[in-house]
Formats: structure tokens, sequence, C-alpha cells
């Protein structure tokens, strides 16, 4: 349906904004200005129930964005972190990410789509003509500007067209949302789970090579040992996880060296069992020096003294290794005697 079909009378009132003034070419403008076409109205300036069609599509993509917010919001909450699908043709991907991408990409588009739909087809189209002008803004430029913006928002029909409103209104209101709710990850939701390892009273403390049970005479004067709880397994789901909690190192200094009264109470023999992991950002401790008892961490140089508590003497970390207490059971194994007294690792908000 194009204007010449309708009534000379439906058609709106013609504007003097310029379209079709044509320039003349002379010494100084060789070229002519061919001036703007004359203003074609559009299909929903003339027809009601045209503009209503474009109102409903209008509000009908926003509200598709307000319910592919939700689901955003219901993919982070319901959708495990480790499940897979098979998407053709990426193959298998994370479930979760592509739930996330997919809702999160459908919200922000529908925005968008709305918007240029509501522009397109709504708001004024007519061309306007400004000539060039200096960059300083005079008062009545500035006045012009709040008028235009006055014309421009009576021009979008907002407040005539409420489902638009109200329904964009919604659609941008939630949107956030989606970032909001990945912020429950900064959350409290590790609950206490930083503050416990594997290391239980009676475990036995099993050495990383041989994946055998530990016995006194298996640790040597001068030698570093690293161990793990009794039961943790290379192939199991959450070994990542839980090694990187309860990793231990274990050497074996004379009882006369060792100078803190606690560190000698939780040893057993001059054997004493401290985390691997680096207080500062977590890195694994692996140099060990045996004429000065000092364990270095080769990310950023903390040096901890193992005959004195594991009290930081260099670098950048927080606060001494935390230990473990260990005995011997009655086969002559070694044996954890309780989990650490301290979260191990880094330092992180809730650990006071």
């Amino acid at each position: 349906m194009s204007s010449q079909d309708i009534p000379e009378e439906n058609l709106p009132a013609a504007q003097d904004t310029g379209h079709g003034a044509l320039g003349v070419a002379d010494e100084k403008n060789p070229f002519a200005d061919p001036g703007v076409p004359p203003h074609e109205p559009r299909i929903q300036d003339i027809d009601e129930r045209a503009a209503k069609r474009s109102e409903r599509t209008v509000a009908l993509l926003f509200t598709v964005s307000m319910l592919a917010t939700i689901g955003f919001i219901a993919a982070f909450v319901t959708i495990p972190v480790h499940k897979t699908v098979y998407v053709f043709p990426l193959g298998h991907i994370g479930a979760m990410n592509f739930a996330l991408g997919l809702t999160l990409g459908v919200a922000l588009f529908c925005i968008g789509a709305g918007a240029v739909h509501w522009g397109r087809t709504l708001m004024s189209d007519h061309e306007l003509v400004q000539e060039r002008h200096p960059i300083e803004a005079p008062a009545d430029v500035r006045a012009q500007v709040f008028e235009d913006f006055r014309q421009g928002a009576k021009e979008s029909q907002l407040g005539r067209r409420k489902l638009i409103r109200n329904t964009m209104f919604g659609a941008m209101a939630m949107v956030p949302l989606s970032g909001v709710v990945l912020l429950r990850d900064l959350g409290p939701l590790p609950e206490d789970k930083l503050r416990h390892t594997l290391w239980r009273r009676g475990k036995l403390i099993v050495n990383m090579n041989t994946n055998e049970p530990l016995r006194p005479s298996d640790v040597t004067v001068g030698s570093l040992t690293f161990a793990k709880p009794e039961g943790l397994e290379e192939h199991d789901h959450g070994f990542q996880n839980e090694i990187a909690k309860a990793a231990l190192m274990l050497v074996r200094i004379e009882p006369e060296d060792i100078k803190d009264k606690r560190e000698l109470e939780w040893s057993h023999e001059g054997i004493v069992a401290y985390s691997k992991i680096c207080t500062h950002v977590g890195c694994p401790i692996s140099l060990y020096e045996q004429q000065t008892h000092h364990v270095l961490c080769p990310c950023h140089q903390s040096t901890f003294d193992l005959s004195d508590g594991a009290r930081v003497i260099f670098g950048p970390a927080g606060h001494p290794l935390p230990q473990l207490r260990i005995g011997v059971n009655d086969e002559g194994y070694l044996e954890a005697l309780g989990d650490f007294e301290e979260p191990v690792g880094p330092a992180f908000w809730e650990r006071g």
C-alpha cells in the first residue's frame, strides 16, 4: 500500500523542510546541490492499523528479550557446570556456556531489533536540512537543542505508545539482571569448603610418587617428601580441587633444631608436615634448602622457615604455612591426627 492509494485528505500535512530544494551551480559552487527528495509517507503514518501492528511487533521483541533474560538466570542456576551437549557443527560444548550465550544474545538482539523497528516504522522519518555552523554554541542554539529534544520526545510517541514504553522499560530493566546474577559466584556460596580438606584423624599419609603409605623411616633428614591423603586418586572427579587444598610436604628435622614449641608437639620424631600450597597466590612449593630448613615458592620467591613454624622470612606471602598434626598408627604408618587448624593457601575475604 503506497501513499498514492490513500485519499489526499488522509495524507499528513506538508512541512517546509527543504525537501526537493535544488541549488544552482555558479563560480563559487560549481556543483549544484541536488536537494533532498520529496518525503514519502510510510504506511504507518497514514494507517493506524499498520501503526498498531508495528507497535505489537516492537512489544513482542521486548517481551522476548525479557523471557530470554529469565532463561539466562534459569540456565545459570539450574544447569550443572560440567554438563556437555552436542551442538552441530560445534560438537560437544559446555551446556551452561551455550545456554548463557544463547539467551543473553537473544535478549540483547531483541532490544536492539525492537529499537530499530520502532525508529523505522513509528518515529518521525522526515529528513531535515541543517547547514554547517561554527563549533561554538550560542544561547539560541542551546535553546534550539532543548526544543529539538522535546520535539523528538514528542515525535517518538513514547507517551502515546504505552505498550512499547512499558515493554521497553521491562526489557531494559531485566537485562542487567544477567550481570547481577553472575555476581552470585562472588558471594558466600563456597560456605566453609575453603576451611576444610580431606585430612581427618586416622587418614594415612600417602607418598605422591609411589602411592604407598609412608612410614617414619621413609622420611630421611635432608629430604623433601610430597604426600596426599589416603583414598585420593588422580582419576577421581574432584581430584584437582581436593589436591589443591590437601597437598602436603614432609621433612625430617633434628628435634633440637625445631624452634617452635607447637611445631615440635605436632611432629613425630622430627618429621613435620606442612601444606604445600603457598600462602601468597597458591603456587605449589617445591624447593627445599636442607641446611637452613627453608622452603621456597618458585613463583614469587616467598620463603618459609620450616624449623620455626613455617613463618615467612622473605617474599610477598602474608602468613605462615599451615601445619598438619601427625602421628603413627598401630601398623607403623604415618597418619594425620586431624585437619589443618587454619585454611590453606592464600587469604580470602571471609578468612578473617
